[in-house]
């Protein structure tokens, strides 16, 4: 019996990887950098199937090349790097991987939130650079994060997650969301409110939504401007979601606090951005589902979906059911 075909862009963690073996027939791009693009579409043009990361761009050119194409497993629960319409008119599946990451990204967040409020790379890097000499009743004064005003853009399930942590610190929660979120109203205080609320009484506002044309480049110079000039902006959800320059004026001219991003318009951010130069900035490397036990947990999901659209059963998270539906 020939054995599905499929292409890994990326090594995966084993736990993942040791379900493939004795089931399709795999290749795997070794190297610590995203796939080199003529390769990615050398490979998946004789692929089955694809196993991809948020660095590979999945768009119409690619799944053009590809007429054996059954299905592309994302192991991320974010697919903005996939055209999805167009792999719905290829009848190609999508899948992803939600709820295994929504604890660890929900973490970062919070941790990016008090990291900003308590400056803590800053009182890092001065105790490091032999700046301290002694205690100083006005050294590095921060932000209180305990009953402050938390709004959160997008209040799935990684929105309310981080609400949840925020009733630990007695915040006050407002949300934004399509739709009312009546559970986490009930358990947790949230209150749903209009956009211009969230912005004009948010001490700190986390954003947790997905990446469109509806909110590409939503927190931009007119939307940092209505924020308090004593708030952060905490984005763990997608770079393009905020206008990065926009945001480097707002944080170096004093229109909010400042910020903590774990996720950029380009990355790697490149090393010459300016946002990167700004004290008031807390940067990590996309680390919101980086801790061993989720990505265990993404690497079975992203396989397990993988091999059940290959072998004619439904992956457990589809993005384009419709696929499958119209079969």
């Amino acid at each position: 019996m020939t054995l599905p075909k499929v292409y890994v862009t990326r090594r995966i963690q084993d736990s993942g990887m040791k379900l493939l073996d004795g089931r399709v027939e795999y290749e795997v791009w070794e190297e610590d950098r995203p796939v080199e693009r003529s390769e990615l579409l050398r490979k998946a043009a004789a692929a089955d199937g694809l196993l991809a990361t948020l660095s590979d761009r999945i768009d119409d050119e690619l799944l053009s090349l590809c007429p054996g194409l059954k299905v592309v497993s994302n192991y991320a629960v974010g697919y903005d790097n996939i055209d999805v319409r167009a792999a719905t008119d290829r009848g190609v599946v999508v899948t992803n991987t939600p709820d295994v990451l929504t604890a660890a990204t929900a973490d970062i967040a919070f941790t990016l939130m008090l990291a900003s409020a308590r400056r803590l790379v800053e009182g890092n890097e001065f105790l490091r650079s032999g700046e301290w000499v002694t205690w100083q009743p006005n050294l590095l004064l921060g932000a209180d994060v305990s009953g402050a005003v938390l709004g959160i853009y997008g209040m799935g399930k990684i929105g309310q997650a981080v609400a949840r942590r925020a009733r630990g610190f007695d915040m006050e929660i407002l949300y934004v969301n399509r739709s009312p979120r009546e559970e986490a109203e009930r358990e947790l205080g949230a209150r749903r409110v209009a956009f211009e609320e969230l912005l004009a009484r948010s001490d700190f506002i986390s954003i947790h939504c997905p990446l469109s044309d509806e909110t590409r480049g939503l927190f931009n110079e007119s939307t940092l401007r209505s924020m308090k000039k004593t708030a952060y902006l905490i984005n763990t959800s997608r770079g393009p979601v905020v206008d990065q320059r926009a945001l480097y004026r707002a944080c170096s001219e004093g229109w909010i606090a400042g910020a903590g991003l774990d996720v950029f318009d380009i990355e790697p951010v490149p090393l010459d951005e300016p946002l990167l130069t700004l004290k008031n900035v807390t940067t990590i490397p996309h680390l919101g589902s980086a801790t061993v036990r989720t990505r265990e947990s993404m690497a079975r999901l992203a396989v397990e979906n993988l091999l059940a659209a290959l072998e004619g059963r439904r992956p457990s998270a589809v993005v384009n059911p419709e696929v499958l539906d119209g079969r």
